[in-house]
């Protein structure tokens, strides 16, 4: 007679499963293990918080590529939360601002805002300087708090939808340096001193998340700012050894790897004092490098060269996007959307690779 032990059959029969899977080229991630997406961040997610109420985002040619309208998306098209939410076969993300008190968001929601910090305004007076947006991730983790209030009275009812939620922290702190450096009359070395506050605020979000019952984190790293367009432009250099050999400024780069290295070390000892939890360190940075490297592999011509802008030269950043600006062609064959966003191609670029790897490790559709 032959006996089967019913944990090693169905052991078995997800192993054949996924194997399945994996022969027929269909990513794992797709089974619906994650059943909401909850974003916190700035305007390289927001999906309308800015927009909503501010008729000047919603012009076209916002939104031309994919939407065919303005979306109150800073692109052409998708942003990263978008290829992120259909990867895992999810309505895309709804802002958070326009239903903040009455929407369910059965499937997740967006609470990220163009121009947000993750500092609070307050935190920058010490060094005598004034970021322009009020919005900051303490302010986005307090609705977020609001809406598992609302919609999950109760720590187990909290628990249970985070334990099927995927949360993507950021990239938040770029704006934190972006604001010193435009500033134009800043020494750019100060801003070194705001990177251990910034961990010290960004892992903080992440415990309280923990906390509430989160099991998957992705926390994104922040863009190699040297290769920006508005960057190249504002602090053009006579000095030939101040570019790499992409034409990229290698000072800013250098500051984004250094931001980078410090978040990987929190991200990797907060890993180890939280075995049970999944923190993902999503690699835009690299990510970004792979079509400033070899933009053709990817059908971008001039990754340093803006879409939609001015019409001065190379950057093309001497004038905002808006319906009287020139565009220079397909957003698809370009990186750079408006000199400091980038097009939809570049986000699905950066996407692809923390979905399926090797810019996420593990692969955001291996985490199921």
């Amino acid at each position: 007679m032959v006996s089967f032990s019913g944990q090693g059959v169905f052991k078995s029969l997800r192993v054949f499963l996924v194997s399945i899977l994996l022969l027929l080229n269909v990513p794992v991630g797709l089974c619906g293990c994650n059943k909401r997406i909850f974003s916190f961040g700035d305007s390289i997610i927001d999906t309308g918080n800015f927009a909503n109420g501010k008729g000047f985002l919603m012009e076209f040619p916002f939104g031309m590529t994919y939407f065919h309208r303005p979306t109150g998306r800073i692109c052409d098209g998708r942003v990263l939360v978008d290829f992120y939410a259909q990867a895992f076969q999810l309505p895309l993300l709804p802002p958070n601002l326009p239903e903040k008190d009455t929407g369910m968001f059965p499937n997740g929601g967006n609470f990220a805002v163009f121009g947000s910090t993750a500092m609070p305004p307050d935190y920058f007076l010490r060094w005598n300087h004034t970021v322009p947006m009020s919005c900051h991730l303490g302010m986005q983790m307090g609705w977020f708090k609001d809406l598992m209030q609302r919609i999950a009275p109760g720590d187990d009812a909290k628990r249970q939808i985070l334990g099927e939620s995927l949360i993507i922290l950021g990239e938040i702190g770029g704006n934190d340096y972006n604001f010193w450096f435009g500033d134009g009359t800043k020494p750019r070395e100060v801003a070194a001193q705001f990177i251990p506050d910034i961990m010290a605020t960004i892992g903080s979000s992440i415990k309280e998340l923990i906390g509430m019952g989160a099991k998957v984190i992705v926390i994104p790293n922040n863009f190699p700012i040297g290769c920006v367009p508005a960057y190249l432009s504002g602090h053009k250099s006579d000095n030939h050894a101040d570019y790499d050999e992409h034409g990229c400024l290698r000072w800013f780069n250098d500051f984004s790897q250094r931001h980078n290295m410090e978040l990987r070390g929190m991200v990797d000892q907060l890993s180890e004092q939280n075995p049970d939890v999944k923190l993902i360190y999503a690699d835009y940075y690299g990510a970004a490098m792979e079509f400033i490297k070899d933009p053709h592999r990817f059908g971008i011509g001039d990754p340093l060269t803006t879409c939609c802008g001015g019409d001065e030269k190379p950057y093309h950043t001497n004038k905002p996007c808006d319906k009287t600006s020139k565009m220079w062609g397909n957003p698809s064959g370009f990186a750079s959307w408006d000199g400091m966003h980038m097009t939809g191609k570049a986000y699905e670029v950066i996407s692809q690779g923390v979905l399926n790897g090797p810019f996420a490790n593990p692969p955001l559709l291996r985490t199921c």
